[in-house]
This record gives C-alpha cells, structure tokens and sequence, in this order.
C-alpha cells in the first residue's frame, strides 16, 4: 500500500472531534492541518466518529507517513476597545446591531498599517473648528491633529468655530481616542482641514460654500464632509457655483459627503441632492429612520445621527424596529458648552449632521488603510462603503436606508 492510501486509510479511521463548548472556538471543528511525510502540500482532511481534535490529532501523529498533524486554528482580528471615560456611551460606535461596529473596525486599521487613519485627510467645511488657540478662541482639549485651513466667512487664515457645531462634526471624525479623556472618534489619526462656511448662527453662504469646497480640494483633502443643506426648494440652477465647485472635487479625486436634510421630506436636500455626493441619512439607536431623517432616490446610505423613530411600521424591519413614542439618544462628542473655551459633551446633538461625519471618518480609515489600493478613486470608495453596508429596512436599495447602515469593520475586512 503506498504512503498516501495509507494516510487516507488512517485519517478515514479517525473519529469526530468535539469542538470546545465556547461561543469562538479557537479551531474549526470536524478538520485537522495534515502533511504528508516525504513532500506534498498541507491540507485540511475531515475526520469523523466520536474522538477529540486532540485524540485524533495524537493518532495521526504516531503514523511514519505524517509529517505533522494540527488543529486548524483560527486567527480573528483584534479590537480595539478604547479607554476613553465617554465611549460606553457612544452606542453610535460600539452597538453591533446599530451603531457602526468600530472596535473591530479600529483592529482592522491597525493590522493594515493606518491606525486611525493616519495619513488621510478630512475637510470640515462647517460653522469652523477649535483648532487652535487665537485670541478668545482654544483648542478643543480631545482634538490633536489638523491641516491649514481657512475662514470663507471672515475671509482670514483662522476658521475657528463660534458656534460648536463644525467642533463636534470633525469629534466624530477624528477625536482623540485611546487618551483615557472625553469620548473617541472613528478616524483618531487623520488630519482635520477647517474650513469655516457657516457663522455663529450656522447659517452661510453660496459662494463661501462655493469656495470652501474648491479650497479643500485643492489643498489636499481626501474626503470633504458638507453638515450643511440649502431649502428644499433650491435647484441646481439657483446653486450653480457649488454644483460647479463639488464637480471639480471630484475631478480632484475627492469623496464629498453629505447629509441628506432633517424635514423629513421624501426628497434629499442638496448639496447631498448633487451629482457626485454621497448622501447619508439618519438613523436612531435602535437602528430605525430617525423622524427628522429625508428619504428619497438619492439616498446612499445611513448612518447614525440620533434622535427619535420615525413612524414606521410598513416594513417587517421598520414594525419590528422602530418605537416612535419612545425617547431616542443623542451623539456625544466634546464640543463647546456655555462659552467658546469651556469645553465637555453636551446632549442634544441630532440630526443627519451628526450622520455624515460617521461616513467620512469610515472613509479617511479606508483610504489611509491601502484596502483598495493607492489613491482609490471616489467612485471606488463610495462604492465599497455601500456594498459593505448592514442591510437594514427592505432587501437591498430603499429610500429610507439607502444600501443600508454604514459598517465600518466590513469595511476593512
């Protein structure tokens, strides 16, 4: 008989091994890693009967035609579960069911060379940032790194923020994380790029818009997150500098991201209404469309933005999901509270503003991660997140979710 018909008769003989009794076995169960003695390829043999992985693993070994026997283990990716005092209360991050799954994600990145999204960069263009300390203006204590910005508002080289709003957008992009203070962000190591578009009220212009987007596409930016939405009414004829400037974005090679608007209409506002934007809807922390959210055609995508369920019962997700008489949570992030340079995580924070960063921040880790390759295209990149989405309300597209609720550890699986 020769040495492969005796192997085969040897492994034919072994029995079933009992996988451990635990929710992750270390080892695939009913296989054992065999290798021939004299050469030929390692390769996973199927064992059957009563007997443990270990018991069949001791018989093989006592066999002159088996170079080694060994289980099959299985190797998983390391979370990362920050020490930040805040992040047991940002389900938005740590919910598998409806945030965004970050502790695997925040593994994945590290195990791909880019902790935290080093080496991308995100443009907030927003009411400004607390980048900095200028005047009666701070730095916001969790936030580390940043890119030269500029103010389209004041038209100066310093876009600090006079309202807190761009403040906790860019925190759930890229707050400190892992520093045992305030709460974490998605893409702790990338670079912010403040670029002040809103006032105090957070109110802005079309041509500050205009330039705004022009500016960061030129100056480096990555992906360009738009917290900003014009009426409604408005028609691209009546915006044509920012159409204008959002198409030069992408001829740029940037990601724009934008939120869909919080009327709750059946119709996306723009700019995330424009060509060329990912638009991200809301939704809440049990995983329903948040009542504020809009819908529509153009939805690509959702992400958490807090608040309350809408209504929604027409669906088996949305009846089984949605509880609209119920209170909903908010998105903490360190931001202003009472005055300009007093800084902690105030309540309150809603809406698809809240949505979009969590997508830019999911982006800046896929760019700066290599998962699809040097310098992958927009179109790449919004595609990647869409397909590796949670499929939530009806299968597939729908008007609500979109391709469904961002996933950041599919992502960079």
């Amino acid at each position: 008989m020769t040495r492969a018909l005796l192997l085969s008769a040897s492994i034919a003989a072994l029995a079933l091994s009992a996988a451990p009794a635990m929710a992750a076995p270390a080892y695939v169960p009913g296989e054992v890693i065999v290798k021939p003695a004299g050469g030929g390829p390692a390769k996973t043999v199927p064992i059957s009967g009563d007997k443990t992985v270990g018991e069949a693993i001791a018989d093989l070994r006592e066999s002159p035609d088996v170079d080694y026997a060994v289980p099959n283990y299985i190797a998983r990716a390391s979370d990362y579960t920050p020490n930040d005092p805040g992040f047991g209360l940002q389900w938005n991050l740590n919910s598998r069911r409806s945030g965004i799954n970050m502790p695997e994600a925040w593994g994945l990145a590290r195990r791909l060379g880019a902790p935290g999204g080093r080496g991308a960069t995100v443009a907030v263009l927003d009411t400004g940032v607390a980048y900095q300390r200028y005047g009666p203006f701070r730095r916001a204590p969790d936030l580390r790194h940043f890119a030269r910005g500029y103010d389209f508002v004041d038209d100066d080289r310093h876009p600090n923020d006079e309202n807190g709003h761009g403040t906790h957008v860019s925190g759930t992009i890229a707050q400190t994380t892992g520093n045992r203070r305030g709460t974490a962000g998605i893409a702790y190591r990338a670079r912010i790029m403040p670029v002040r578009v809103l006032n105090r009220y957070g109110e802005g212009e079309t041509l500050a818009i205009a330039r705004g987007i022009r500016y960061a596409a030129r100056h480096g930016a990555d992906v360009i997150n738009l917290s900003l939405e014009f009426p409604q009414f408005v028609r691209p004829a009546e915006i044509p500098d920012v159409v204008s400037a959002l198409a030069y974005a992408r001829q740029r090679g940037v990601l724009v991201v934008a939120a869909a608007g919080n009327e709750g209409y059946p119709q996306v506002a723009f700019p995330a209404r424009a060509r060329y934007v990912l638009a991200v809807a809301a939704t809440t922390n049990r995983g329903c469309q948040a009542n504020y959210s809009n819908s529509g055609t153009l939805v690509d995508l959702s992400a958490p933005g807090g608040g309350v369920d809408a209504a929604n019962s027409d669906t088996p997700y949305d009846a089984a999901t949605c509880r609209p008489d119920s209170p909903g949570r908010s998105i903490l992030q360190e931001t202003f509270v009472r005055s300009i340079a007093r800084f902690g995580l105030p309540r309150g924070y809603v809406g698809t503003s809240m949505a979009a960063p969590h997508v830019s921040g999911v982006a800046a880790l896929v760019i700066a991660s290599g998962r699809l390759g040097r310098n992958p295209s927009p179109d790449a990149v919004e595609h990647h997140l869409e397909s590796t989405t949670r499929d939530i309300g009806l299968p597939g597209w729908d008007a609500r979710y979109g391709w469904g609720l961002l996933d950041a550890a599919a992502a960079l699986r």
